[in-house]
């Protein structure tokens, strides 16, 4: 039937506890921040508590990812339904989810098939679409291929990434993902079970009937190749209420790389 979903509802999916950081604030609805890809609640910490000023602030790590549990299965369904889980075990109303690139298209699939439990939606620098980036191939072959064993330190690491990893700050993005505990070095995120996930987190997480009529913000980076011009009209398909903002000087991660100017289009957009 036209409009069914292509994945169960989160709802029907087992759930995981997910980890948060609370950056404060008060008033307002809550606002929940979701990371990307190999990234954390951490990558939010700044941006998230000047955001603070607009509500109260929280954080998470999503399945696999920071401090939240490792398990086998890996899909936005499955993240969704960790995310609505957690919204429940806080007790909180309709929140104000802003999603970043991974962390967006799972925003996108919760405000989609729980509207009533979205105010508003972000999504930063990702698009309804099928992604395909040869470079995430060789980013996790980098990463499966590090011995742990002889490794002496991240930077150490960020050496040995080098011949398949040619970007500077994502070599050094990769390494955070590592932690030195008292028996040596070990990935904090899951990596056999994202790495076979890969090609489904790659793909469009929504369905041809899927719709949120709520407030929408789409915040594309400029320097970056996520969200193109032509995506337009597949963002109102979904998304008719949606405003689409592109920041020029931003690549992948405007959260980061230019800070003030997307804290004050997610401020100003309120």
């Amino acid at each position: 039937m036209p409009g069914t979903p292509a994945v169960p509802p989160p709802s029907d999916i087992p759930t995981v506890a997910l980890h948060h950081r609370d950056l404060g604030g008060s008033g307002g609805p809550p606002i929940v921040l979701l990371h990307g890809m190999l990234g954390s609640s951490r990558n939010w910490q700044t941006a998230g508590r000047e955001l603070a000023s607009g509500g109260r602030v929280f954080a998470l790590d999503l399945r696999n990812h920071g401090l939240s549990p490792h398990v086998p299965s890996l899909s936005y369904a499955a993240m969704a339904a960790d995310v609505l889980a957690w919204l429940d075990s806080q007790g909180l109303g309709p929140a104000e989810l802003v999603g970043h690139s991974m962390g967006g298209k799972v925003a996108m699939l919760l405000a989609c098939r729980h509207p009533e439990r979205v105010g508003r939606l972000v999504v930063v620098d990702i698009a309804p679409k099928d992604y395909s980036w040869p470079a995430h191939r060789q980013e996790f072959a980098a990463m499966n291929e590090l011995d742990l064993a002889g490794l002496k330190s991240r930077a150490d690491a960020e050496r040995r990434f080098e011949p398949r990893v040619p970007g500077w700050a994502m070599r050094k993005f990769l390494a955070t993902n590592l932690e030195r505990t008292p028996g040596g070095w070990r990935w904090q995120v899951n990596l056999p079970a994202i790495t076979a996930a890969l090609p489904e987190l790659e793909r469009n997480p929504l369905s041809a009937g899927d719709r949120f009529a709520g407030r929408s913000l789409f915040i594309a980076g400029g320097k970056s190749g996520y969200v193109l011009p032509g995506d337009k009209d597949l963002i109102l398909r979904h998304f008719p209420a949606a405003r689409i903002e592109v920041i020029a000087d931003a690549g992948h991660n405007p959260h980061v790389e230019t800070r003030e100017a997307f804290v004050r289009a997610v401020a100003s957009w309120a």
